[in-house]
């Protein structure tokens, strides 16, 4: 696909479809990542004197009515801090003319406020494209979306290309999955296999090693015929676990040795953690976490890892003490001689508690498209934009 130093930008109208989609609570940003990762793009089409548009969905706001509670003036004061220059907001920009000069920007009003966004409108998306000489799709986390601002723009406007976050994301993500270092280690963590199977089904083609965390290693516990007490599993996927662990097996890979956990009897803050041997855990017990013992195996196998993906915490991490197993994970990883590519929400907040976020190869902001990418699915984003460079060459 084109990437953003295929084109001269100077003078050009360059319309930048980020993911400034960050969580703000009573008017203020809790959490900027999102904004700092896309800054790279905005900041090349600045300096290259561009006429800088960019525009970002933020939460899930009623098509057609403006709503305050979504809008990306937030974001604006946040760029204008960084950027140290006046950005102007502008809302019903699909209605007119967007005035905006050589090496300047201006944000375009949280996108999905248009309608027609969601389901890819082509009068809308032509209106977008009328807008622009350059389009840049740079909201990896979009990917996945068929929708007006990610991918039916990208079809009517002169010249598309990827940002420089969403050539970086697709890159980790392709290291992985497409052409990984051997042994590879995946780390899938979370509370149901129903929500991760195809993603579990996929990885079993692929790692030397798999770690499961949460609800869906309790599952794959209960499959391997231990007795995991009152633990939070779902009995209906038992028999889809055993199949990802014959697929394992029969690759000789494998899921880690489990022989302690970290219980409790009810899921609280205050619940007092008790260290258990995996055969002695009672009819009241809830696994909550992996034990010291489970981790120090877990730990070794990830010092000889050429490639890690982690995507899910191994316990319940947000309680302290069951935070210990995701906590000396984070470590190991930290320090492992691989390429270590970290994806989803809770991973990302666990990294940011443990202090482990620089230390990590990669990490991806991108949320469902990160998942679907794992999976196998085709991305239509990464359609449509290798599509236009077939297209321009």
């Amino acid at each position: 696909m084109n990437q953003l130093q295929d084109f001269d930008l100077k003078n050009k109208k360059v319309f930048i479809r980020a993911d400034l989609n960050v969580p703000i609570k009573s008017g203020k940003i809790t959490s900027s990542q999102r904004i700092e990762s896309s800054l790279a793009t905005i900041n090349y089409c600045l300096k290259a004197g561009a006429k800088v548009m960019v525009t970002s969905h933020l939460g899930r706001p009623k098509e057609g009515e403006y709503n305050p509670e979504f809008s990306l003036e937030p974001v604006v004061k946040f760029l204008e801090n960084y950027l140290n220059k006046k950005i102007n907001l502008i809302k019903d920009w699909t209605t007119q003319s967007i005035d905006v000069d050589a090496g300047e920007i201006v944000v375009l009003e949280n996108c999905r406020f248009n309608v027609g966004e969601s389901d890819n409108n082509e009068n809308l998306a032509k209106k977008y494209a009328a807008l622009t000489d350059i389009f840049v799709m740079d909201a990896f986390g979009t990917a996945h979306r068929k929708q007006a601002s990610t991918y039916g723009i990208a079809r009517f406007c002169p010249k598309a290309c990827a940002g420089q976050l969403f050539y970086s994301e697709l890159a980790a993500l392709e290291k992985v999955m497409t052409n990984p270092k051997s042994p590879m280690v995946a780390i899938v963590g979370g509370s149901k296999v129903s929500t991760k199977l195809s993603i579990l089904d996929s990885l079993a083609d692929k790692v030397d090693q798999l770690i499961l965390g949460g609800g869906i290693a309790n599952t794959f516990l209960k499959a391997q015929g231990f007795n995991i007490g009152n633990s939070l599993h779902e009995n209906d996927f038992i028999d889809s676990a055993k199949k990802i662990i014959q697929k394992l097996e029969s690759r000789g890979a494998s899921l880690p040795l489990v022989t302690d956990v970290i219980c409790g009897k009810q899921f609280n803050e205050n619940e007092i953690a008790v260290k258990k041997n995996i055969n002695d855990l009672e009819p009241t017990d809830m696994i909550f976490d992996l034990g010291p013992e489970t981790m120090k195996g877990i730990t070794q196998n990830l010092k000889q890892s050429k490639t890690i993906l982690w995507n899910g915490p191994i316990g319940v991490f947000e309680f302290d003490q069951f935070s210990k197993g995701t906590e000396t994970l984070a470590h190991a990883i930290a320090n492992s001689i691989g390429f270590s590519l970290a994806g989803g929400g809770d991973t990302i907040a666990a990294l940011e508690k443990f202090g482990m976020i620089k230390n990590i190869s990669y990490i991806s902001t991108a949320g469902g498209a990160f998942l679907e990418f794992v999976e196998g699915k085709k991305l239509p984003a990464i359609e449509i934009l290798e599509k236009r460079s077939i297209i321009e060459q």
